[in-house]
């Protein structure tokens, strides 16, 4: 079943905090929750649906079913790590096709930050009953170094250069500063990323996304009930999901996942990656932008680091506007998931209510791209591609 034209982003909400020390987890996603279905001109009495991943506070969906007050008849808390929210609005998009629900809401919050939970730094949250814990554990695998891992091995391959990396950061800073709720709004160039602290070679600090609370929600509905709204009206084309894992040892770092989930997402919507004005992808490191970009048919495998330099990410400036948010790198990345931030502002372009700044012409069809898990070991990838109608 094909979920193209099947379903509208009608709501979507960021929220505006970066550190929210005097709110409670629960707090944060019924904030979000309320502003998506407010910008929407919808209220928790349409919602029959509820979607999540690992972040919500209890019990799989169940309590913030009930801390929200909602009667709905499906819910899903599929959770693949940062990619769950692009992978939750086709889940939705198909729960609506098939009946399921009408009116569904996806919500993602964190707290890390005030917290003081520097993710990227820590050794994995592992189980001795994970298949992988007795092979790898031991090595003291943390995010940040297995993200390293395949910087190196993507420089090694392809002749990608730490300069090239950087203007992955330059570019999310060049967004970020129109961005009032962004917690970098500095610029930055190839050289203050080149200086900044080596923290895995290759990796500087500045190559590591940001560690923020906040959250963010969207709707997706009916197309019946989006064309019923007063508001610009954003159809989901095509979405792809995949995991990607170690192959019994035959894994190549230079590709993600996304190298599945986007073939598949552009082969339902009946595009090709050249029909896309902006692109959402996720930027755990700037590394990640890179493989993904490749994987998502932006450029060959190996071009990548070609391909983002000299501002080519810019809006205005490159070829293809890149998280004109400012991304995980420089605006938002709460519970160290940026899934949902991708959704978010690619909507906002395709709306045309992006920063003036930033806001890409003829903005008619737009993708939203996410990596759950670690990119060097095994992960899942997650593409939606939208449309303005």
């Amino acid at each position: 079943m094909s979920i193209n034209g099947q379903a509208y982003i009608v709501g979507a909400y960021e929220h505006p905090l970066r550190k929210a020390p005097d709110k409670s987890l629960a707090q944060l996603h019924g904030e979000v929750a309320l502003g998506a279905l407010a910008d929407a001109g919808l209220s928790n009495d349409d919602v029959d649906g509820y979607f999540c991943g690992g972040d919500v506070p209890g019990t799989g969906p169940f309590s913030m079913v009930d801390y929200l007050n909602l009667k709905v008849r499906h819910a899903d808390s599929t959770n693949i790590g940062g990619a769950s929210y692009i992978l939750h609005v086709n889940h939705a998009a198909q729960a609506i096709a098939a009946g399921k629900c009408d009116v569904a809401l996806i919500t993602l919050a964190g707290r890390p930050r005030s917290e003081g939970v520097p993710k990227g730094g820590l050794k994995r949250a592992d189980s001795p009953v994970q298949p992988d814990y007795a092979w790898e554990t031991p090595f003291g695998m943390t995010i940040l170094n297995v993200y390293a891992m395949c910087a190196m091995r993507h420089m090694h391959e392809f002749g990608t250069t730490s300069e090239q990396l950087a203007w992955v950061k330059v570019a999310a800073s060049h967004h970020a500063q129109h961005n009032p709720n962004a917690m970098l709004r500095d610029l930055v160039t190839v050289e203050d990323v080149l200086n900044s602290t080596l923290v895995a070679d290759p990796l500087h600090k500045l190559d590591c996304c940001i560690v923020s609370d906040g959250g963010g929600a969207v709707i997706v509905t009916r197309p019946e009930i989006a064309r019923s709204l007063k508001r610009p009206l954003v159809r989901i084309r095509g979405a792809g999901e995949a995991v990607k894992h170690t192959a019994g040892g035959a894994i190549d770092l230079t590709y993600s996942a996304g190298r599945f989930s986007g073939a598949a997402a552009f082969a339902e919507a009946n595009l090709t990656p050249a029909d896309v004005k902006y692109a959402s992808v996720y930027d755990s490191f700037t590394i990640t932008v890179i493989v993904q970009l490749e994987d998502l048919g932006f450029c060959a495998k190996g071009e990548g680091g070609r391909f983002v330099a000299d501002g080519n990410l810019i809006a205005g400036v490159g070829r293809l506007p890149v998280n004109t948010d400012g991304g995980g790198l420089c605006n938002n990345h709460p519970f160290n998931r940026g899934g949902m931030t991708k959704i978010i502002e690619a909507v906002r372009q395709l709306r045309g209510e992006a920063h003036p700044a930033v806001q890409v012409g003829n903005c008619d069809i737009a993708l939203a791209h996410g990596t759950g898990g670690m990119l060097g070991t095994r992960h899942g990838g997650a593409t939606l591609i939208m449309e303005r109608e």
